[in-house]
């Protein structure tokens, strides 16, 4: 992947967008959504151009349920800053749960090929296959997953998709 050198100019912008969302991220943490999504509006409006306002607006729009919201939220963001992780990962989730599931397969292996052996994108394409229906590509995705030592609520709802897939506990359970 060819990314251009880091410049004082492109550092000092990013360290402004962030700086700019940050009271948003406070509420988002907080979760007080609504108030995250006034305050990501006007950060929008402020700068069309910030990364991070559009990512953390799909946060705070999926966490209200407002997926299709979200899931501009979340395509704004690449537009903006097409290697933004966080943002793949999200969108993949947001494709999943709208029922388009092969964008989201496609999106979630687009994070994984940007960085191979992420947990949060093994997981995306690991729950889409499922979605689709694909239990050997689903096993295989979320047994990966679950050897990147998650977060123990969604190691263990990753677990419970494995027993349901294979019909036994996963080793070491």
């Amino acid at each position: 992947m060819n990314t251009p050198p880091a410049s004082p100019d492109r550092d000092a912008q990013d360290a402004a967008n962030w700086s700019a969302v940050e009271e948003a991220t406070e509420l988002l943490h907080e979760e007080r959504y609504r108030e995250a999504l006034v305050e990501l509006r006007s950060v929008i409006e402020a700068d069309p151009k910030n990364p991070y306002a559009y990512y953390f607006l799909g946060i705070a729009l999926f966490e209200i349920g407002e997926l299709e919201a979200a899931r501009d939220a979340y395509q704004a963001t690449l537009k903006l800053a097409p290697t933004y992780l966080g943002a793949r990962v999200g969108l993949a989730h947001v494709l999943r749960m709208t029922g388009d599931v092969r964008a989201a397969i496609r999106e979630g292996l687009a994070a994984l090929s940007q960085a191979p052996g992420d947990g949060d994108a093994l997981h995306a394409v690991g729950v889409a296959y499922h979605a689709r229906g694909d239990e050997s590509a689903a096993i295989k995705y979320l047994e990966a997953f679950l050897q990147t030592n998650p977060e123990l609520e969604v190691a263990f709802e990753a677990r419970t998709l494995l027993v349901g897939l294979k019909g036994d506990p996963p080793p070491g359970d």
